[in-house]
């Protein structure tokens, strides 16, 4: 273990045991992007465009080969459009359920995780500041049982170990809140790409004149 990383372990020690709460925050913290990019990878919500060839299709009277090209798709849009076909006999009450069932699945599935997310960047700096505060107390009770022989390297030291709660505070709290805007940014594009794809998609097959989903 070189110098740098005995330095670093000795700034964690030295803020108490709210820097090591914070550093397990910034873990589970940096575990949930990953796994969030990871699935939202794997579900390829970042090719919605992949859904176009279906409406063709659909135009085109093609249902079977729609159906086919649909389950070659991982985008949650395709639930949506293939909910649609097979519940296309369902009255519009019955099948706008089917299809706000499904996309609701969906949405939960994207959002799983994310709360936690939220809830990380905000309580970090609020820890941090907690840890702040202790370590305040602490320099100045350090201060008064010193009596008449003050060192102002006692306050000094209290406070500059103190303030490293606070800064770690926000270390892990900016990532943290940045990639919770950024993932949940992400959810909203897909809710609308699937409110999108079910009302084009009821256009197409002539079933419903209009269908308003709230997902």
């Amino acid at each position: 273990m070189n110098e740098q990383n005995l330095d670093l372990i000795s700034l964690v020690l030295k803020g108490g045991p709210v820097m090591l709460i914070l550093l397990g925050l910034s873990i589970i913290s940096l575990t949930i992007i990953i796994i969030k990019i990871f699935q939202f990878y794997k579900s390829d919500i970042y090719n919605g465009n992949k859904i176009l060839p279906v409406y063709k299709l659909l135009e085109d009277n093609k249902i079977s080969q729609s159906k086919e090209l649909l389950n070659s798709i991982i985008h949650p849009s395709s639930n949506i459009i293939t909910s649609i076909l097979d519940n296309k006999n369902l009255s519009n009450e019955d099948r706008e359920n089917e299809v706000s069932i499904i996309g609701e699945k969906q949405l939960r599935n994207l959002e799983f995780l994310l709360k936690p997310l939220e809830v990380i960047s905000n309580v970090a700096p609020l820890l941090g500041l907690l840890g702040t505060v202790i370590g305040m107390i602490t320099a100045f009770s350090k201060l008064e049982n010193a009596g008449s022989k003050v060192d102002p390297a006692i306050l000094a030291g209290g406070i500059w170990e103190a303030l490293l709660t606070t800064a770690f505070g926000l270390i892990v709290a900016i990532p943290a809140l940045a990639a919770f805007y950024w993932l949940d940014g992400k959810v909203d594009k897909v809710r609308e790409e699937m409110r999108h794809a079910a009302i084009k998609a009821n256009i197409i097959v002539k079933k419903l004149k209009f269908l308003f989903i709230y997902f």
